[in-house]
């Protein structure tokens, strides 16, 4: 399963942006700002962005912590990450990120090492969610906050009704006319595996967080796990 989720974003990396802008209408890059904004990154701070993809998260982060801060930014993808760095190199030099390809249920990475961290569309995929988030914790210095952005499923019927039509009518033929049918046709599967909200708190706590609240935005089809280690 991993190593096919793995296949999946190499193969989209280099339209990964694009498509992004095209199927939200450009709403991911507001969804994206609050979800920096809640994991409380300040100047100076030690940050990481785990599934960073092609960099979004880590750049914000890295706008948030100055030259004066670091940013770590975590990805299996080989193809997502020399994305991330060229886009690092060309736009934001004089931000401290740097990218690595590693495992998000085992990260490469000291206890209580973050002051803060991110992760966008990655806690779906990942093959054990309690482990993620446990490792999530381990790497988080006590008082830290973790801002987690995904798709969720709404809970009104209407609104769920119309995710899977935006789904199979826009998001699938658009990625298809494009050349990437499957790899856009795993979402919907995906949301039907991934834990509600509610799930996603408790799972939390579990694993050792102090809080978790779970915000829904976008009429609930989109949400934000925020954890903090105390």
């Amino acid at each position: 399963m991993a190593d096919e989720i793995r296949n999946i974003f190499d193969r989209i990396a280099p339209v990964y942006d694009q498509l992004n802008d095209c199927l939200s209408l450009g709403q991911h890059r507001i969804w994206k700002e609050m979800t920096v904004k809640w994991s409380q990154a300040k100047p100076g701070d030690t940050c990481v962005d785990l599934c960073c993809g092609s960099g979004d998260l880590a750049f914000r982060l890295a706008r948030r912590v100055k030259p004066s801060g670091k940013v770590y930014g975590v990805d299996f993808s080989p193809a997502q990450l020399e994305i991330a760095k060229k886009r690092s190199q060309t736009h934001y030099p004089y931000c401290a990120i740097a990218f690595l390809q590693a495992d998000v249920l085992n990260l490469p990475f000291e206890d209580n090492q973050f002051d803060a961290a991110t992760m966008g569309y990655g806690l779906r995929n990942v093959k054990d969610i309690p482990q993620c988030l446990k490792e999530l914790h381990r790497v988080l210095k006590k008082g830290a906050k973790a801002a987690i952005l995904d798709f969720h499923r709404p809970a009104d019927s209407m609104l769920r009704t119309f995710q899977q039509w935006y789904l199979d009518c826009l998001v699938v033929p658009i990625a298809s006319r494009m050349g990437f049918k499957e790899e856009y046709a795993y979402i919907s599967p995906s949301l039907d595996r991934f834990p509600t909200g509610k799930q996603q708190v408790k799972i939390a706590l579990q694993v050792g967080f102090a809080t978790a609240t779970h915000y829904p935005i976008a009429n609930g089809m989109m949400g934000v796990l925020v954890v903090s280690k105390f």
